[in-house]
């Protein structure tokens, strides 16, 4: 992440070596592979934490969905974990001061609901209420009483 900034702010400069490289970058970026990999990489969807088995998804950023509030991103902007849940059975509880729930059984995604960390990474999927306040105390503390 600290090399993405630094690269970013060296484009930035009016001097005449940054200035080639902006050139050949804004060349290399027809290719979509070589955009994807961009955006993957400052957007940090490319990045996967070791949050233990499960899906592929698990550990990932999710990407900016449209759900029935808005837009993904713009939910988390709060800096609070999210519950978006497209089964509509399940609950933040005693976590409802740290994590918004958002049920939406329209959204466009493969599993039943995730937990998303305040940074968009998928912390839980799952459709179990047990095992989904499991990871609520892993990830946001003791319930409120």
């Amino acid at each position: 992440m600290l090399d993405n900034t630094r690269a970013q702010m060296e484009l930035l400069s009016t001097e005449p070596g940054p200035r080639a490289v902006r050139r050949l970058l804004s060349e290399l970026m027809d290719f979509d592979e070589v955009n994807r990999y961009l955006i993957e990489k400052i957007t940090a969807i490319g990045i996967r934490y070791d949050f233990g088995a499960g899906p592929d998804l698990l550990g990932r950023r999710l990407r900016d969905i449209d759900v029935n509030q808005g837009r993904l991103y713009g939910l988390l902007h709060r800096g609070r974990g999210l519950l978006l849940d497209r089964t509509e059975r399940l609950t933040v509880g005693g976590w409802s001061d740290r994590v918004d729930y958002l049920s939406d059984p329209t959204a466009v995604l493969d599993h039943p609901c995730v937990l998303l960390r305040p940074d968009g990474h998928v912390a839980w999927i799952g459709n179990d209420q047990q095992d989904l306040d499991d990871h609520l105390s892993r990830w946001f503390g003791k319930p409120a009483t």
